[in-house]
């Protein structure tokens, strides 16, 4: 089935569930308007599933040729890219100064969700571009950024994240590669890194590295961790290319998804000279490796949220074509309003109907809906903040916007990824005996989505973070505070007092609340047992994000109920009103059990040493 870019679907959840239309009210945004923000998103979409989606199940089934050290893509995929960065959107919210296009981070969010579920495979690669661009725009000396910054934006040339290492996988601070000083400025590398994405490719004429490695003599763990950009070819005169520095890729990955994206293993300085240039300072490269991770982490749940959007949008298809079981004269209401008449000669008791009427696809399908709408508000409201957080024009209002987005990133990244995995196996079921077909695609989707709920961060490390770290922020006030705005909501649904709604307001005020029992909870347990607030920590990342995107869904409708259901505005009154009961009355409703999980369940976890089977 061809992927459709829900631009609609987009623009409206930006405005209305993430707070888009607020901060172009609050004067964030400049002239945009919202034919600007439907033109490029529009255009966005076009590309997405014009361009990129016919390449995906290709590339899927290709993959990347490995050959004396060289990586080739699939077959279309240089010129996809080449086109795409040729477009501009590489720079979407790249500095002007440095040939970007300055546009909110918000809207390329939104771009980003496009590009991964039309290819993710494909979409996966600029996003490191990107985060590699701003942690050099942030960090980097001022001839670093003349020489590779505009050729980073321009995506003229790719760029690559790399910390993991095979003794030290998440712990970062475990990491052996070495950095010299040379007599120039630069350093001379040696090590290596693994599972590192788009580590070698032939997009693009140069690669730049952006790699932790440790000076001799730094401290032991992070605080000893410097951060250098490494380019495939040093900058030659005018900025061209010159030399080959001294770094390889000794092989790629064969694995479970995104085939057509080459996770490199990279050698550096095995001939002695490999040259880096430091980013920031020494010993302080893990605040600017947090820069460009952060970003990624937000992207990634992004890259949840897309594979959802695809899967759903290929299950709800299957759906409506695939016709099996007979109809049921007491089915769902309007089932039998939408049910073809039999054809000629074929009498009703055997006829077969489209598997959409049946009951518990239908439960299947709104599932998936329901998840990837709220995902997807979560992802752009934390885009939304991170706007906010550089461009409110007072220091408080950037302090607070800060402190939302770090809030919420752990369970944009988490909440999303872990969704995007959930939804593409409902997929699969959807399909029967079809999904597990590789032919279908559907299966594509599930192995594609399982690698987002493990890199940049496990989602157990992103739980960990939003508990130890993020509700205690502020003395738990920035907690407190996003719960109180969950409260309003909660009231705007009462206030609207329409049928169509449900108990969706009783069921998002019983979640929100049980979110509100379970962070109190969790604030005293730092406190006086740590280990009880880790044990509850994935339950309490699931249950925030069960309030927040029910709640955001809940925004959504509210505000098409308000605008109606005018032809293209993606209003779609009853059709989101529907989403968001659902959500709550079916979802929401876990909110309770999760609260107990995190506020009752640890003993379970932490004195259950003999459940775990003997060593």
């Amino acid at each position: 089935m061809a992927y459709r870019a829900p631009v609609e679907d987009i623009l409206f959840a930006l405005k209305h569930a993430a707070g888009f239309a607020k901060a172009r009210v609050d004067g964030l945004y400049g002239d945009l308007t919202d034919d600007d923000l439907a033109a490029v998103l529009g255009e966005a979409g076009r590309f997405a599933s014009e361009v990129l989606a016919p390449l995906n199940a290709p590339g899927d089934r290709s993959g990347t040729l490995f050959r004396d050290g060289e990586v080739t893509m699939p077959p279309g995929w240089k010129d996809a890219y080449r086109a795409w960065a040729a477009a501009g959107w590489n720079g979407v919210a790249a500095p002007v100064e440095w040939g970007g296009q300055g546009l909110p981070h918000a809207v390329n969010a939104a771009c980003i969700e496009m590009w991964n579920s039309a290819a993710m495979a494909f979409g996966l690669g600029p996003v490191l571009t990107m985060a590699g661009a701003n942690v050099l725009a942030s960090f980097g000396a001022e001839d670093l950024k003349r020489t590779y910054l505009p050729k980073l934006v321009s995506g003229e040339w790719m760029g690559t994240m790399e910390l993991t290492e095979p003794q030290a996988g998440s712990d970062v601070g475990a990491l052996r590669t070495r950095a010299e000083r040379a007599g120039d400025g630069s350093y001379r590398i040696t090590g290596g890194k693994i599972f590192i994405t788009y580590g070698e490719h032939d997009l693009t004429d140069n690669i730049i590295h952006f790699v932790l490695a440790r000076i001799a003599g730094a401290p032991d763990g992070i605080k000893g961790l410097s951060l250098f950009l490494i380019p495939k070819f040093l900058a030659g005169p005018g900025g061209g290319l010159g030399a080959r520095n001294d770094l390889r890729a000794n092989r790629i990955e064969h694995k479970l998804g995104l085939h057509a994206s080459p996770t490199c293993h990279m050698v550096y300085g095995d001939r002695g000279g490999c040259v880096g240039y430091l980013i920031g300072e020494e010993n302080r490269g893990m605040a600017a490796m947090f820069t460009m991770m952060n970003e990624a982490r937000l992207a990634v749940g992004l890259q949840g949220v897309a594979i959802a959007e695809r899967a759903t949008q290929q299950a709800a298809a299957y759906a409506r074509e695939r016709r099996q079981g007979r109809p049921d004269p007491a089915g769902p209401p309007g089932a039998r309003a939408s049910r073809p008449s039999s054809p000629a000669g074929e009498t009703p008791a055997l006829q077969q109907v489209p598997i959409i009427t049946h009951v518990d696809v239908r439960r299947m399908l709104l599932t998936m809906r329901a998840l990837t709408r709220a995902a997807r508000a979560i992802c752009f409201a934390t885009a939304v903040a991170l706007d906010r957080s550089r461009l409110a024009p007072d220091a408080a209002g950037r302090k607070a916007a800060q402190e939302r987005a770090a809030l919420l990133t752990p369970v944009a990244k988490a909440f999303s990824t872990d969704i995007g995995t959930e939804v593409a196996s409902l997929g699969i079921q959807v399909h029967g005996g079809a999904g597990y077909i590789e032919e279908t695609g559907a299966a594509q989707h599930y192995r594609d989505a399982r690698i987002a709920q493990i890199y940049e961060g496990t989602n157990g490390i992103q739980a960990i973070d939003l508990v130890t770290r993020k509700v205690p922020l502020n003395g738990g006030a920035t907690v407190r505070g996003y719960i109180a705005e969950l409260r309003r909501t909660v009231d705007a649904v009462k206030a609207a007092n329409d049928p169509a709604f449900g108990a969706t307001a009783e069921r998002l005020g019983a979640a929100t609340e049980a979110l509100a029992e379970a962070t109190e909870w969790v604030l005293a347990a730092l406190a006086a047992r740590p280990d009880a607030a880790l044990a509850g920590a994935t339950a309490y990342l699931r249950l925030f994000a069960s309030a927040a995107g029910g709640s955001m869904l809940a925004d959504e409708a509210l505000a098409a109920a308000r605008q109606g259901s005018a032809a293209g505005d993606g209003a779609d009154a009853p059709g989101r009103i529907a989403v968001a009961r659902f959500f709550a009355e079916n979802l929401a409703v876990q909110a309770k059990a999760l609260a107990r999980i995190v506020t009752e369940g640890a003993d379970a976890v932490l004195l259950a040493e003999a459940g775990l089977g003997a060593p």
